[in-house]
């Protein structure tokens, strides 16, 4: 059985999408003669994500990390993000020459020059750094692949995401008495996440929203017709995706949009400009409107067929996933293996 060792900064209690993969990557692990460890905050003394109090940053040293990853003995190593944990991960492994791989989760120059007056083009070039000295990046989708193709990042992967059909599915209990059609919002309430650009929608019915985050006090505050659900997971996450009509997903930045999977298997279309995410998930299924006006994308969506965007969501499933993830893990090893087959080799005349 391969030991692979996962270093996070993305763990619970974070409600994520790169949580969640992690978790199902865990979760499938056995099946595939793999035993997976993480190395997450919940190991270190941490500290609040200034103006983020629910992201907890790991306090941390590549001399600590080091020695969790010597504990387990891993055969391979792999990093998830780029922040202290895995800034300290990635520098334990280039001193003891431990290949590693890692994965790119966040469109983090876009996030962060929503925020501050950073170039993109600075941000890339710290993160091209940080990954190209992985031996393989895995990027959900064929969009991204060619974005970071196209910034100098080698060795890119495909692993793509899934959903739990056997949750997210649609019901016959209706848990939202509100006026019809409801048009429902789910994911953190931070600027990068667009979420104003549905708030501001003049649309019929009603609007909901599922999550919480820095502007979740702002938001309620100045759009009071909207409903604010909070945080929800599990079964009262699924049961107010099958209780909507339209799922609107107002990003400009995900990387792929686990929610988007688990609306369609609720049986929900998808209104989303066509970025990023939307374009990998959607595609020309039929089961969403990408479009540059969201209302016009909403309005559409209300007669697509919610039988249609379940069969759809159904190909995307963890164990899939997993398999991909797992595959090149040991593509990488491979890769490490035979690099010291090429040292010594005679150059060609």
């Amino acid at each position: 059985m391969t030991k692979l060792l996962i270093a996070t900064d993305a763990w619970g209690p974070q409600i994520n999408g790169v949580v969640r993969s992690l978790e199902n990557i865990a979760a499938h692990a056995a099946s595939f003669d793999m035993e997976v460890r993480f190395l997450t905050p919940s190991d270190f003394w941490t500290m609040p994500l200034p103006g983020y109090g629910e992201i907890r940053l790991a306090l941390t040293n590549h001399r600590k990390i080091a020695g969790g990853i010597a504990d387990f003995a891993p055969d391979f190593v792999h990093i998830a993000t780029e922040g202290p944990i895995g800034l300290a991960a990635r520098r334990a492994c280039l001193r003891e020459r431990r290949p590693f791989t890692t994965s790119y989760h966040t469109r983090f120059p876009e996030y962060l020059a929503a925020r501050l007056p950073v170039p993109i083009p600075f941000t890339y070039a710290v993160l091209r750094r940080f990954h190209n000295a992985a031996a393989g990046t895995m990027v959900s989708s064929a969009s991204l692949e060619r974005v970071l193709a196209g910034r100098g990042f080698r060795n890119l992967m495909r692993w793509s995401r899934g959903v739990d059909e056997t949750l997210f599915r649609p019901r016959s209990e209706d848990v939202l008495d509100l006026p019809r059609p409801i048009f429902l919002f789910v994911g953190r309430l931070a600027v990068e996440k667009n979420v104003e650009a549905f708030l501001r929608l003049d649309l019929p019915g009603s609007k909901v929203v599922v999550g919480n985050g820095p502007l979740q006090t702002r938001l309620a505050a100045a759009y009071p017709q909207v409903h604010f659900l909070g945080a929800l997971c599990g079964e009262g996450l699924a049961k107010v995706y099958s209780s909507a009509d339209v799922f609107v997903f107002p990003s400009l930045t995900d990387t792929f949009g686990i929610v988007l999977l688990e609306a369609l298997a609720s049986g929900l279309p998808v209104a989303a400009f066509p970025v990023t995410g939307p374009l990998d998930v959607i595609g020309d299924s039929g089961t969403g409107v990408l479009a540059p006006d969201l209302r016009q994308a909403a309005l559409r969506a209300l007669g697509i067929s919610r039988e249609s965007c379940r069969s759809h969501a159904t190909k995307f499933t963890w164990k899939e996933s997993a398999r991909q993830f797992f595959e090149n893990i040991r593509v990488a090893q491979m890769r490490r293996d035979a690099r010291p087959k090429l040292v010594g080799l005679a150059k060609p005349a």
